[in-house]
């Protein structure tokens, strides 16, 4: 999916109110922001809206918000730090209706280069999250408030939600511009480049628990790439799909006959399917899940019958690694094994590494991925970290992103 979307280069926000939808989804510890991520991400689209002398309006949701509007899931904090790294006040509308009389008033009182941030989005429940329900009424409240609406917010891409996609079409009705930030934008040039005209060789590497999470993504991937290494709990069902015994491990029987498919499939478009070799073995699973644990590094047709496999083991660290070593293109989604416990992170930590030394364009699509690799202190070794999850393994399934598809065209 390349990218002909008008950008917040290619309108003057000078004078103009300006919605800007980020994300700023930041998990919070005791009212504290732990990673900040998100916010350093949409610092250039903000800051370049400012010096153009825009009125920057800000929302985003944060939290699920399963139990009504609370102060827990305030975006409060975000203002804060927002203030401190824009080096100017943020001024922050608390009211849990999002776009009340409060709101009103504070656009209206706006000077050019001024910031404000609306209450979390989430906080109008169904209006926003169901936008087939009552999203149009919320969405035009939004739109009301502003003159044009900048999306920054991939990680929210793949949701149709009022605030980003319905608005929109309100804000287009009375003639005003809906573009890509700058955020946004990286992300579809370096995903949508990496799957649909990558350097080649092209190597994904897809890891993580489940099979039928990725279902589409593999499909789409076997299309696109010219190795695909597959590791992690899912490994597992495909492993079994070969006629491995398994044992305790972590398998999806329904969908044996898919990773048959999968595995004919490759075979047929003549990509490298990379499979584990060898694993390493638990008896319990960790309880708590970082806590110490008794390992065994077994080949993977020589899985104890008491066992199970929660990492790749060291001969597939060392084959994934030469892969990696020769591509020019890598996309990682997913981890290799139970990153979160420092014994099982090893497979994890060894395809990072692979990707920090390599010379190709490395891609790593959100979630667990880049936690992983925050982690192991390789972010700054890595050419693009996705700051959307669920938004770039869609964009890797080859879907089009409702966030994205309602923008302008250049």
């Amino acid at each position: 999916m390349a990218l002909n979307k008008k950008s917040v280069d290619d309108f003057s926000a000078k004078g103009r109110r300006v919605l800007v939808r980020c994300d700023f989804n930041v998990p919070l510890k005791n009212g504290e922001i732990t990673d900040e991520t998100r916010i350093n991400a949409a610092l250039p689209t903000i800051n370049k809206l400012v010096a153009d002398g825009g009125k920057v309006i800000l929302c985003s949701h944060l939290g699920k918000v399963k139990e009504g509007p609370n102060e827990k899931e305030s975006l409060a904090p975000v203002a804060k730090r927002l203030s401190e790294k824009l080096g100017k006040e943020v001024k922050f509308i608390a009211d849990y209706n999002v776009t009340g009389a409060d709101a009103t008033a504070a656009v209206a009182a706006m000077n050019e280069g001024d910031v404000i941030l609306l209450q979390n989005t989430r906080f109008r429940g169904e209006e926003e999250t169901k936008p087939q329900k009552a999203g149009d009424k919320f969405a035009a409240e939004l739109a009301e408030l502003c003159d044009d609406y900048v999306c920054d917010a991939f990680g929210s891409a793949h949701r149709a939600h009022a605030s980003v996609a319905v608005v929109t079409e309100k804000v287009r009705a009375k003639g005003g511009n809906c573009a890509v930030g700058y955020l946004m934008k990286k992300e579809i040039d370096f995903l949508g480049n990496a799957v649909e005209n990558p350097v080649r060789p092209f190597v994904a590497i897809l890891g993580g628990a489940k099979v039928a999470d990725k279902l589409n993504v593999i499909n789409n991937l076997l299309e696109k790439c010219d190795t695909l290494i597959i590791g992690g709990g899912m490994a597992f069902t495909f492993l079994k799909a070969k006629g491995y015994e398994i044992c305790k491990s972590l398998v999806d029987d329904e969908k044996i006959d898919y990773c048959k498919d999968m595995m004919a499939k490759a075979k047929e478009k003549g990509v490298n399917l990379l499979l584990p070799v060898d694993t390493v073995c638990v008896k319990n699973f960790p309880d708590p899940i970082d806590g110490p644990v008794d390992t065994l590094v077994v080949d993977v047709d020589k899985i104890p019958a008491d066992m199970e496999g929660v990492d790749i083991g060291p001969k597939s660290r060392a084959l994934f690694a030469e892969a990696v070593k020769a591509a020019k293109t890598v996309v990682w989604n997913g981890p290799m094994g139970v990153f979160e416990n420092p014994t099982l992170a090893q497979g994890t930590l060894a395809v990072a590494q692979a990707m920090a030394d390599s010379e190709a364009v490395t891609i790593i699509g959100g979630g667990d991925s880049a936690a992983a690799v925050e982690q192991m202190g390789l972010a700054d070794k890595m050419t693009h970290i996705s700051t959307g999850g669920g938004a770039s393994l869609e964009f890797l399934e080859g879907k089009t992103l409702p966030g994205v598809a309602c923008l302008d065209e250049k």
